[in-house]
């Protein structure tokens, strides 16, 4: 019985949503409410898009109006003249009629010229440049046309006018980086022969000729080293150090950027001088030394690889030690050019083998002379003094770290005795060296004891009998196979 009602209370309820979904409104297709909503409506009155602006046609209008306002500029109505070729531009500018809207600009910036009004071409190109949306063709031409009269200005004032309001119309166009960029040059040039030499570098820096895409690879860094010369002008040696650094050295080794690596590294020498920073100009002596127009270059000058190569030599030897300065000193006692029978090169040859042996070098060295002479060609007077002490200083740490690996303790006045230095000196060389972590040492003064053995600690010791340990027990492993090997083969 309770089986039988169960049924028919299904059966009930599926009638009831039968009838509801019967008695809901049907949904219209997509096809049937487009055909409704197009219901009573003439396809063919309908406007089209086509997806291509309308363009008219002002070439003959402007072959009437450009005239006009020639006639009107040589009769002194110059405002007239420019408020008619304005109409006309704006046409032009809307009905897209690029190549009149060209013609048309540069016939009002040419009436300007021609009437000799500089202020008011200033003040034209500034209002088409602002126009809404300008053709960038018509800003180009203008630009190109008005850059032409840079060099016909009646006066300094007047030229520099012109390359400001040029500058204005550029600034932020990228269809123009490249004009801008000369424009930029003309006007820290000017700046620069006025003695405005911050004028001059803050003009260039306001370029960042590096994001510009207009400008092939030589140009960006042909700019940038002007960038770096006037940095350097300006002693402002920070800037000047992250300028350089926008200079991608890989391209510098092209074959036709060869001029451009000399000019590069050249700025980088001076900067480098200022810092006192011998490793650094050895690099760059090194840079020069290594570029192919040097290496032809048999010669004693500054552009041969003689003086290159000697100047390299000269700073590495004055140089702090390090791994770098290491691997470059050895690396240069294998050159080559070096090996030569040439009595002009056998002192640098000398000097090298003889800071890459660990043997003692005495002060003054042997070929003390020739090193002097050519700290004096590229060192500058004023840090004269400042090379020898550091030709000093770097011969001395050379003959401690020798000394450190051939003697574990040594008396103080002995030391000094072998490097021609009294006590006092021995005691600031060392403490130099290790303080900052290229020697280790302890000085018994009371003793007047040098130390270069280092306190092995508990940990280490630990280590080393672990090893030996392990090494014991390998070989009594070993032994024990090896008897029990000859007992089988023997059968004993």
């Amino acid at each position: 019985l309770e089986a039988r009602q169960t049924r028919r209370l299904v059966a009930v309820t599926m009638a009831d949503a039968e009838e509801k979904k019967e008695d809901a409104p049907k949904k219209e297709t997509a096809k049937e409410l487009m055909a409704r909503a197009m219901k009573g409506v003439n396809v063919k009155e309908m406007p089209t898009v086509s997806g291509i602006e309308k363009k008219e046609d002002f070439a003959a209008l402007a072959k009437t109006q450009i005239p006009e306002a020639e006639l009107l500029a040589k009769n002194g109505e110059l405002t007239k003249a420019m408020e008619l070729l304005l109409a006309l531009e704006k046409k032009c500018r809307l009905g897209l009629d690029i190549a009149t809207l060209k013609t048309t600009v540069t016939s009002m910036v040419t009436i300007c010229h021609d009437v000799g009004d500089w202020e008011k071409l200033n003040v034209v190109m500034a209002i088409i440049s602002k126009r809404h949306q300008q053709s960038k063709h018509a800003v180009t031409a203008m630009v190109a046309l008005a850059t032409e009269w840079l060099e016909e200005t009646p006066d300094k004032v007047t030229k520099v006018a012109l390359l400001t309001a040029l500058l204005e119309v550029t600034d932020g166009k990228i269809y123009v980086e490249a004009e801008r960029s000369v424009l930029t040059r003309k006007l820290a040039g000017i700046k620069e022969a006025d003695g405005d030499i911050e004028g001059a570098c803050a003009c260039m820096l306001d370029v960042y000729v590096e994001t510009f895409g207009a400008l092939s690879k030589r140009e960006k860094i042909d700019f940038i080293l002007e960038q770096i010369r006037l940095t350097l002008a300006k002693k402002d040696w920070v800037r000047a150090y992250i300028t350089a650094k926008k200079v991608n050295r890989k391209h510098l080794g092209e074959d036709d950027m060869q001029d451009l690596k000399l000019r590069f590294f050249g700025l980088l020498i001076e900067y480098h001088l200022q810092e006192k920073d011998a490793f650094e100009l050895a690099q760059d002596y090194h840079s020069i030394y290594q570029t192919k127009c040097v290496l032809e270059d048999e010669s004693a000058e500054p552009t041969g690889w003689r003086h290159n190569l000697k100047s390299c030599v000269t700073f590495l030897l004055m140089a702090k030690h390090s791994p770098g300065q290491s691997d470059m000193l050895h690396r240069l006692v294998l050159d080559d050019k070096l090996d030569r029978l040439d009595a002009d090169l056998a002192p640098w040859k000398h000097m090298l083998t003889q800071f890459t042996t660990t043997e003692i070098v005495r002060y003054p060295l042997e070929d003390q002379e020739p090193l002097n002479g050519q700290l004096k060609m590229v060192g500058t007077e004023a840090l004269w003094e400042h090379w020898q002490t550091m030709g000093h200083t770097r011969t001395t740490q050379h003959n401690l770290r020798v000394a450190a690996k051939y003697y574990k303790r040594i008396q103080t006045a002995r030391l000094g005795n072998l490097l021609g230095l009294s006590t006092d000196e021995v005691e600031e060389h060392l403490s130099t060296l290790v303080g900052g972590g290229d020697l280790f040492a302890k000085i018994d003064r009371p003793a007047g004891i040098v130390s270069f053995q280092k306190p092995v600690t508990s940990e280490e010791t630990l280590s080393d009998w672990a090893s030996d340990v392990a090494s014991l027990l390998t070989l009594v492993e070993r032994t024990c196979h090896l008897i029990n090997k000859e007992n089988m083969i023997h059968k004993i």
